[in-house]
């Protein structure tokens, strides 16, 4: 949690916060997507999370694929910016937390793709086909619907 998110917190407890935030759909050559596997729930998630006090989507998803994947990313533009029921979350300590994400395409230019250790245990390549059947939470995966084609996983991606 960040020291901005940890004082909100010390204020209002686990009631309900709007979040801003990103997705960064970083690919490969072979439209590939990089994924991160949560530390914490053992889950394949998008990279990306909150913004910072003062920094722009973009600087937070490209911060966010270093700071998770190791990866220096190029943004080609948003996908989409999502909100509403299916992007909101109750944690197991009970914050509550409604996210309203802009979802970047990008493509690596720099560094090898790295758990971060803290966040994240692993980090993978997936298929559009591998991404329909892997084991995500239910807001990575509207995410994932939400931004590569309505209704449901399907190629292909922008070029």
């Amino acid at each position: 949690m960040s020291p901005y998110l940890a004082r909100l917190r010390a204020h209002v407890g686990h009631d309900l916060l709007l979040a801003p935030s990103v997705a960064v759909l970083a690919r490969d050559d072979e439209a590939r997507v990089l994924m991160v596997l949560n530390r914490d729930t053992g889950l394949w998630q998008t990279i990306g999370g909150m913004l910072e006090p003062d920094e722009s989507p973009q600087e937070a998803a490209c911060r966010e694929a270093y700071e998770e994947a190791g990866v220096t990313v190029e943004l080609r533009g948003i996908l989409t910016v999502v909100a509403g029921p299916r992007f909101r979350v109750t944690y197991p300590n009970g914050d509550q937390m409604a996210y309203v994400a802009t979802v970047f395409d990008a493509v690596v230019i720099g560094g090898e793709p790295r758990p971060d250790g803290e966040e994240t245990s692993a980090v993978e390549w997936f298929t559009l086909d591998e991404l329909a059947r892997a084991d995500t939470d239910d807001i990575t995966r509207a995410l994932l619907q939400a931004s590569i084609a309505p209704g449901g996983i399907e190629p292909p991606l922008r070029a």
